[in-house]
């Protein structure tokens, strides 16, 4: 027989019982921060982030913030780390991360010739783990690697010779500015947003931060009159991250989600990045193309492979990072065409 004392306490537990459930499944909100600024995150990270939020519904919600919102993109590495951010898109050079593979993001000098190079090396040639290896120690999700355009010059003047590059104050990544110097070239750092107005007074000469469909996308092919075709990189290397402790807090099945939806965004730009710059070049108006002949230009590509052997001598990591590379480029060239020419 219930007692008066086992029901009154039996219908107090009972709010709180009921409640238990709707505090669990309370909407998850993450923010997440960008490299790119809106015009090229329409592209870039829009498509994936409205997939995400469509899909996972009542469950979970990420705010997408454009480049330079929250934080500077050099400060977002650590906003990440605090978990003043949650997420962040961004290539490892660029966001300042502490880690032995930093040098590595962005473009480094001649890693790749395409853009399906990138994500063969993360996937096939050992990158992932690595990378999964550095971040961890630092409290930072490595979710996933892909590609983006290759790196060109456009310049307000025209680029026909190493010469011409010389004393030329251009915007781009740290690495390979660093890499460039030696020719001449004088990397300047500004936020995104500045770089525009910047060529316009005359502070930049240059901008060696993109391929071409960038440079129309964002309208730096309406500041600068010249495209060079000659690449540094065949592809920017940029990731998706996560603070480890937001990560581990999601469910697997929105882990699964996130981690599907940046592969949806990799695919993406795949297509957009080699379409645009074959179009652009062929049915653009804004830009002339010039080039650097071959045979000088070699020189550039025999000087990235000086500074291979100089970055790998840094650390054990950035070694077996290197060790990769060359494995990879040596099997590229023995598989032949179509993965490697000329």
């Amino acid at each position: 027989m219930t007692t008066r004392r086992k029901f009154i306490t039996a219908a107090a537990a009972a709010p709180a019982a009921l409640a238990t459930p709707a505090l669990a499944q309370s909407k998850i909100k993450w923010r997440m921060q960008t490299y790119a600024g809106p015009a090229l995150a329409e592209h870039v990270i829009d498509p994936a982030i409205k997939s995400f939020n469509a899909i996972a519904g009542d469950q979970m919600e990420i705010e997408l913030f454009y480049a330079d919102q929250l934080v500077p993109t050099g400060e977002l590495f650590r906003a990440m780390q605090r978990g003043t951010i949650d997420a962040v898109q961004s290539d490892d050079d660029s966001m300042a991360s502490p880690t032995e593979v930093t040098v590595f993001g962005g473009y480094f000098p001649f890693a790749s010739r395409y853009s399906l190079d990138v994500p063969v090396l993360f996937n096939q040639y050992g990158l992932n783990a690595i990378w999964d290896e550095e971040y961890s120690k630092v409290g930072v999700k490595h979710v996933s690697a892909g590609a983006w355009d290759p790196c060109h010059f456009a310049t307000k003047d025209p680029i026909r010779s190493l010469e011409d590059l010389k004393g030329k104050r251009v915007f781009t990544f740290p690495t390979a500015g660093r890499f460039m110097a030696q020719f001449g070239v004088v990397p300047v750092s500004l936020p995104w947003e500045d770089i525009e107005v910047a060529v316009q007074t005359g502070e930049l000469d240059g901008i060696a931060w993109s391929g071409i469909t960038e440079d129309y996308t964002v309208g730096w092919a309406d500041v600068t009159n010249y495209f060079l075709t000659n690449n540094i990189s065949g592809a920017w290397a940029g990731s998706f991250f996560a603070n480890m402790d937001r990560w581990n807090e999601l469910p697997p099945h929105l882990q699964e989600l996130f981690r599907v939806c940046c592969d949806q965004s990799h695919y993406y730009r795949q297509w957009w990045y080699w379409g645009g710059e074959a179009s652009l070049r062929v049915d653009g108006s804004k830009m002339e193309l010039t080039s650097i002949p071959d045979a000088e230009w070699q020189t550039v590509e025999d000087a990235a492979l000086v500074f291979w052997d100089e970055i790998a001598a840094e650390s054990e990591t950035k070694a077996r990072v290197i060790e990769i590379f060359k494995k990879y480029n040596s099997d590229m060239k023995k598989a032949g065409r179509p993965y490697r020419y000329g």
